[in-house]
């Protein structure tokens, strides 16, 4: 065991972690944040994805030493209190949600995109998007959502 520091939705911890564990297994059993499930376990489903300094990564398929000393955005992270990030609440409002066990996976994968690219097309999206497998909605919905997410976020800047 060793011990490992990283920042986790704006929190500092000290995890004590074997060095191959994984951040989704230190996140879900360590850190009780259980919004990255763990699907494929191969990094291959996008259901573990989280925000590694701000772009997306397969948690499943992260070593904790790889992850310690940077920043990691889980879903938990992104709600202001009891308010829904604008990501969030796109997701809901356009019914992109079903199941909901790859829905924390898309949103911070949508996060990456609008980050980086605040006005994607549907040609962006379903790319960025490409590597986060639903069996439940199909995507026309998710791209919907997102696609209203970026407006949603357009006029919150525009506000500001």
């Amino acid at each position: 065991m060793e011990t490992y520091r990283l920042t986790v939705n704006g929190r500092i911890y000290d995890i004590q972690a074997m060095p191959n564990e994984t951040l989704l297994s230190v996140l879900r059993d360590q850190l009780d944040l259980t919004g990255a499930k763990c699907g494929c376990g191969t990094g291959d489903c996008g259901a573990c994805t989280v925000l590694l300094d701000g772009e997306a990564v397969r948690s499943c398929i992260v070593p904790i030493k790889d992850a310690a000393g940077h920043f990691v955005l889980t879903v938990e992270g992104l709600a202001r209190g009891s308010e829904l990030h604008p990501i969030q609440r796109a997701f809901v409002e356009c019914g992109a949600i079903q199941c909901g066990f790859c829905t924390p996976g898309m949103i911070l994968s949508t996060k990456a995109l609008l980050d980086r690219n605040p006005s994607p097309t549907e040609e962006d999206i379903r790319a960025a998007l490409s590597r986060n497998l639903c069996r439940c909605t199909g995507y026309a919905r998710i791209v919907s959502a997102v696609l209203f997410a970026a407006e949603l976020l357009r006029k919150e800047r525009e506000r500001a």
